[in-house]
């Protein structure tokens, strides 16, 4: 499961159940967006428009700096070459800069480090915020379904499985985020429970003194179910 904030909080705030879609730049009415399946552009490109300026709202150079951004180069680090992309290579010469008291690199340094965190702060409150917004309309609406007798929705993530601290902001998930990972999830969840059935027998099958010539390797097999018990349970926790 991926651990990255902004992709979980942008999918998430799709499956909110009854949310209304705001209006707005980049929000345009529901009648006029794009049909899934169907080109905005059917008529395709005009001939010769390849070699046009770009419109306003095309960003080909920001598409260049990008690339140029993460262009590995090569890079001495403790005597050894090693490669790593530009911009961490120009962010690691202005930290050493900094370090070698160049006030100019130290401010630079700092202030970009403040930038980042003050970003990465506002992304993780955002993300919390939506989880704590995602596991309580979807318990209300499981609750509602309860009362009216009906069976209640099975939303992947499930509610149940969004663990919130309230005095940290701290999100954890103790259950499958994805149709995908759900799948998997069962998969491994029956493969955990044969490999618990399995070791069982094996121990009962040690008791039986009919089976001592064979100790050995009944062993091995509780100790390779055991293993499997163990990889499974670091994927899914308990």
């Amino acid at each position: 499961m991926s651990d990255d904030p902004s992709k979980k909080f942008k999918a998430l705030r799709n499956q909110i159940p009854e949310r209304s879609y705001e209006v707005g730049y980049g929000k345009p009415p529901a009648v006029t967006r794009f049909v899934k399946g169907k080109s905005g552009n059917p008529r395709g490109r005009p001939k010769g428009s390849r070699n046009q300026m770009p419109a306003l709202n095309e960003e080909r150079l920001r598409d260049i700096v990008i690339a140029e951004a993460y262009r590995t180069i090569k890079v001495k680090d403790g005597g050894r070459d090693v490669s790593v992309p530009m911009a961490q290579a120009v962010v690691r010469s202005m930290a050493v800069n900094a370090v070698r008291g160049d006030q100019r690199s130290q401010k630079m340094f700092t202030d970009l480090l403040n930038t980042t965190e003050a970003k990465n702060k506002k992304l993780h409150d955002e993300y919390s915020q939506t989880m704590i917004d995602y596991k309580h309309s979807w318990e209300e609406e499981i609750e509602r379904c309860k009362l009216m007798g009906i069976k209640p929705p099975e939303p992947v993530p499930h509610p149940d499985h969004i663990k919130i601290d309230l005095s940290t902001g701290q999100v954890r998930i103790t259950g499958p985020f994805t149709k995908e990972e759900e799948v998997t999830w069962d998969k491994l969840k029956k493969r955990k429970s044969s490999a618990i059935k399995a070791i069982k027998t094996y121990e009962e099958d040690l008791r039986d003194p009919w089976n001592e010539k064979y100790r050995e390797l009944i062993e091995s097999e509780i100790a390779f179910e055991k293993s499997i018990i163990a990889i499974i349970s670091k994927r899914i926790p308990d």
